[in-house]
């Protein structure tokens, strides 16, 4: 008997190939390839940023840069996403995957030439960036969230979408006495945002957890 998650995933577009063996490639090369977004979370990335309209998206945190294809695959063709991933130990396997440098397996070329892909920290090369976003994806380190998000707050259009990664942090959120420091991060962030006037929220309990956060 199929499981739940079986049934979800052949009830919704097919993952594309090229990014089937992209996430593949994620589990075997890479250490926490959990992180990667994978099939439903992909797909629904893409759909956001259609619905949306966004024609300019900011990620930070590329990781193997799963989702930034999916970003890029939603949008227009004049649309462009921006990258950001600290780890440079990141960019020999990360880069080929986000030029398109492998058998595309269908993927159109134009999903690859949309996207920036810069190795650096977000805080210090962001604002040489100077036009605003329309859609972000916070998928970086969960210590610096609230840092972070008020660091995209300040790079985007009134009315944009920031979409934040791993809010239920495998349920750890849920523990009251924890001092480990990427919970406390997400617990934070969680509570910044609640409390926070300026935007409109809902969290999904999809994955690890997706907190749409609609600026007003």
């Amino acid at each position: 008997m199929e499981s739940l998650d079986e049934y979800i995933l052949g009830h919704i577009d097919p993952e594309p190939e090229y990014l089937r063996r992209l996430y593949r490639a994620t589990q075997v090369h890479l250490l926490r390839g959990r992180m990667a977004s994978g099939h439903l979370q992909g797909r629904l990335l893409k759909m956001l940023v259609q619905l949306s309209g966004a024609k300019r998206i900011l990620e930070i945190g590329t990781f193997s840069g799963y989702a930034t294809i999916c970003l890029s695959e939603g949008l227009p063709a004049d649309g462009v996403v921006h990258t950001f991933e600290v780890n440079d130990e990141q960019e020999d396997f990360t880069r080929p995957w986000l030029e398109g440098h492998y058998d595309h397996c269908g993927m159109a070329d134009e999903v690859f030439s949309r996207i920036r892909f810069h190795i650096g920290d977000a805080r210090t090369l962001l604002p040489e960036i100077d036009e605003p976003f329309d859609l972000a994806f916070i998928d970086g380190d969960k210590r610096q969230y609230i840092e972070c998000y008020e660091l995209v707050m300040s790079h985007m259009r009134p009315g944009g979408l920031i979409l934040a990664d791993n809010t239920l942090w495998d349920g750890h959120v849920l523990e009251a006495n924890t001092h480990e420091a990427m919970t406390m991060g997400i617990k934070e962030f969680n509570d910044h945002v609640l409390r926070d006037p300026r935007v409109m929220r809902v969290m999904l309990p999809l994955r690890d957890g997706l907190t749409m956060i609609r600026i007003l």
